[in-house]
């Protein structure tokens, strides 16, 4: 049984692998072609961070590799040797130690792609403002979030391991129902601890999207800045939460580069997916990802245990669990991928309907320039990976012409209306 899943995990990083090349040899051709939605400098910019990018993410599809590998022949073994007397004394806690090293691993092992994709890479092209002190805060939080309530989920399930026959049912209906309540209190709880949200003083601005979500027929919390900009230039915006948690989080970049009516266009854009329910959607695929991973987690033969040279404790069956997802996931994203795509064309339908094609396009237009995205990628890699249809199919099904779309850096971006199909 082991052998099958090094077999399978295998023939999962070859094809991450081929279609990361792809997506490299696939740009570097396209970076000397006209360039598309910017000038010819930033086209060309957003091409090499897209490449530096994926050569960071070939790196990590290798690292994982080699990682799952040490931990199938060797790694479970020898931890769970040196565990053994806590182990044999308390299955329960052994289960927990078990599981502490076994994150604390897989974390040392990934920190040194996170730094390097901060500090060279983001710093390079721009986008980072994290400073060492920051980032080291960050990941103090981190880990202190993992010890307090990371360490209590995992006590849940190595206690419902040890106590239900049925165990994968029971915890699988666990980890949906802390997912579900994790949506309700990231807005409010967990994302405060990393940036600091206020009110938003633009009162025109507040006005107008309070008439927006009144007119959906949705309430929120609240509008809200964040300081994204004290780690990051990246525009973006989001409604977090559900029911009374909801509310508008706003980047500060996203309010420096968009007007109001571009604004009210992204957030129409973002509120389409709550009127179309995409977040139930979102979550009901997400749920058959986990029973499915639960499901198959529970019917392994005890077999596969003795392969590890374990036994089959509930850190262990956590333990396996966490390091196959990923395997499970790449299986099943293409799917939840392709009706992600098709909900988000219906949310940029509404959000131009109610703040004006000529705004969502050009706040489009704004997005994929000041966050350096490159606008073309490899068929594969769009299957696999996009969640979100490719921009240039985005502005095509708003109407937009590319062919009579020139960006120059002097054309002021009100411009960009001329250039919309009746």
């Amino acid at each position: 049984m082991l052998k099958a899943l090094i077999i399978l995990f295998s023939v999962y990083t070859a094809i991450k692998v081929y279609v990361s090349v792809m997506q490299m040899g696939y740009i570097v051709d396209e970076k000397h072609k006209d360039a598309v939605l910017m000038t010819k400098a930033k086209y060309l910019e957003a091409a090499n961070y897209a490449i530096a990018k994926e050569k960071v993410d070939l790196t990590s599809h290798l690292v994982e590799y080699l990682l799952f590998i040490w931990w199938a022949l060797i790694g479970f073994g020898a931890l769970y040797g040196f565990l053994s007397q806590y182990i044999s004394e308390s299955p329960f806690w052994g289960s927990i130690i078990f599981l502490v090293g076994y994150f604390t691993i897989e974390y040392i092992v990934s920190l040194p792609l996170s730094i390097y994709q901060t500090f060279v890479i983001d710093k390079h092209f721009g986008f980072t403002k994290t400073t060492p002190k920051l980032f080291i805060i960050d990941q103090i939080k981190s880990i202190m979030l993992f010890l307090t309530i990371g360490i209590g989920i995992t006590s849940l399930l190595v206690w419902i391991i040890e106590n239900f026959e049925m165990w994968w049912l029971y915890g699988f209906a666990a980890i949906m129902f802390i997912l579900l309540i994790a949506n309700f209190a990231y807005p409010t709880i967990f994302a405060p601890m990393f940036n600091k949200f206020t009110p938003l003083e633009d009162k025109v601005l507040e006005n107008k999207i309070e008439t927006l979500m009144k007119n959906a027929g949705m309430k929120a919390n609240g509008v809200f800045v964040m300081d994204a900009s004290k780690r990051d230039n990246r525009l973006n915006a989001y409604f977090g939460g559900f029911g009374k948690s909801k509310r508008v989080v706003l980047f500060d970049t996203l309010l420096e580069k968009l007007s109001h009516d571009e604004l009210i266009a992204v957030l129409g854009h973002e509120l389409g997916h709550y009127k179309h329910g995409d977040i139930w959607k979102n979550i009901a695929l997400m749920t058959i990802l986990f029973f499915g991973v639960f499901y198959l987690l529970g019917h392994l033969p005890e077999s596969i245990f003795a392969e590890l040279h374990t036994t089959p404790i509930a850190g262990v069956k956590i333990a396996l669990i966490m390091l196959v997802f990923p395997l499970l996931a790449f299986i099943w994203m293409p799917i939840m991928s392709l009706f992600s795509r098709h909900n988000e064309y219906q949310a940029d339908k509404y959000g131009s309907s109610i703040g004006g094609k000529e705004h969502l396009v050009s706040a489009l237009i704004k997005l994929v320039e000041e966050n350096k995205a490159f606008p073309k990628s490899h068929p594969l890699f769009i299957f696999f990976y996009y969640s979100h249809p490719p921009i240039l199919e985005r502005l095509k099904a708003l109407g937009f012409d590319e062919s009579n779309y020139k960006n120059e850096s002097s054309l002021p971006h009100d411009g960009i209306f001329s250039f919309i199909k009746n």
